[in-house]
This record gives C-alpha cells, structure tokens and sequence, in this order.
C-alpha cells in the first residue's frame, strides 16, 4: 500500500494547474504538497515537462532534505520548499513559477502596492519583496538561503505568512503558498493578475495612490473576518 498516493497526487494536480493557468512555461515552476504530520512533501521533479508529469513522478523528500521515495532528482528549488515548511506554520504547499508580469515585479525588485478592492480581497497589505540575495548567502547553499531570505523578509516586516501568503524574491520571481497544494497555486495564479493590474494602474497613472486603509479593511474582513459574508456559507 502506498501510504503517499494521496500526498503524490495532490503535488501532481497542483503542478498540473501551474501549466493550465499559464503561470510557467516548459519547466519553469514546481508545486509541492506537505503532510505535516509525517514531516513530508511530495514535489515535482527538475526539469521534467509538464506532459511527462505523472503522480509516480513525484518525489517525496523530508524536512532534512533527505530524498525518501522516487526514481528521479527533486526540483533545484527544494531546499526553499523545506524552509518554508519549517518555518512557517500552518503550510500544506508551496508553489513557485516565473509568471511574467509577478516576475516582472521581482526583476525590478519592487513590492506590489494594494492599489485596489481585488488585491485586497487576497491580501490586506502590499506585496512583499525580498532585498537581493547577497553574494555570501549565494556561495554557502543558494536555494536553502532563498527560503531564509524570504523568512527573514518577513520577520523583519513583522508579517504573518497566514495573512500575506505570497512573496517575490528579488531577481528571481514568486513563491507562493496556502493550506493545500491546490491553495498555493490558486494564489499564485492570484499574485500574477494582482501584478498585472498594479502594472497597468501605474501604466495610466503614476502617480496612483494606495487603496484607502478603510476600503482595504472592508474588503479583507468581508471574505475573512469573524463576520465575513462573501460566499455561501453554510452550504457545500
């Protein structure tokens, strides 16, 4: 019996979903999905096109970093995916891609700012981005100093990865995470039409002025506060 079917096949769609939503071309993204309680995610494997992806694909690695099931290499991003699992509570996947315009962001090492109600929606303060990786950090263990560049980032911003569940790494390009592997590709899909927009706010007005912080409020609490009223509730 394979204990980590389900764990393999939740990796599988996500990576899936990364190509259906056009947010990475050839092999330029991976998804991961996390059980907790084993101390295990399963991610997608470097370099393979998404149409040889199957569930076998996957390979399980633990937090150590250590490969315990798959006939194939793990994604060059993996160490960053186990910072993130260890560090940040709560994640059930992680999803990385080079998406244009959220890249875009990252290349020009900009945060993302909440210009409007459809950011706000997903995340009540701006986008973060990470400072450059410095040239030390890149020698000792690059992909494993990319998750602490991003842990770092937003302990130094006091942000809660529950709340803002999305990053750009500076010259790099996005990570995004959530609940579930599906949840992480979901906002990263999110992050990529939020940059678009602030791209094309700042195209038609540069001098936009943030969302005032009361429509901002209105906005997150509706879908995520104690009261929240957005969707239908109590039905399935």
């Amino acid at each position: 019996m394979d204990v980590y079917k389900t764990l393999k096949e939740e990796a599988f769609e996500a990576n899936m979903e990364i190509s259906r939503r056009n947010l990475a071309i050839y092999t330029w993204g991976n998804a991961s999905a996390f059980d907790a309680a084993k101390g295990v995610f399963a991610i997608k494997p470097s370099g393979l096109p998404y149409d040889r992806l199957e569930p076998g694909s996957m390979v399980l690695v633990d937090l150590e970093g250590r490969v315990l099931e798959g006939a194939l290499v793990p994604s060059s991003d993996t160490k960053t995916h186990l910072v993130l699992y260890r560090e940040f509570k709560g994640l059930g996947g992680v999803t990385h891609t080079h998406s244009t315009y959220a890249t875009a962001w990252a290349q020009a090492a900009r945060p993302v700012p909440l210009f409007g109600t459809t950011h706000a929606d997903h995340c009540a303060s701006e986008v973060p981005c990470t400072p450059f990786i410095s040239a030390a950090s890149l020698g000792n263990d690059y992909e494993l100093e990319t998750g602490l560049l991003i842990t770092d980032t937003f302990m130094a911003g006091g942000l809660n990865p529950v709340f803002v569940n999305m990053v750009l790494v500076a010259g790099h390009g996005p990570f995004t995470w959530g609940d579930s592997a599906a949840k992480s590709v979901y906002n990263g899909a999110v992050l990529e039409e939020v940059c678009k927009m602030a791209y094309l706010t700042l195209a038609l007005n540069p001098q936009a002025a943030p969302l005032p912080g009361y429509i901002t409020e209105k906005h997150w609490e509706r879908k995520h506060g104690k009261d929240a009223y957005y969707g239908q509730r109590g039905h399935t």
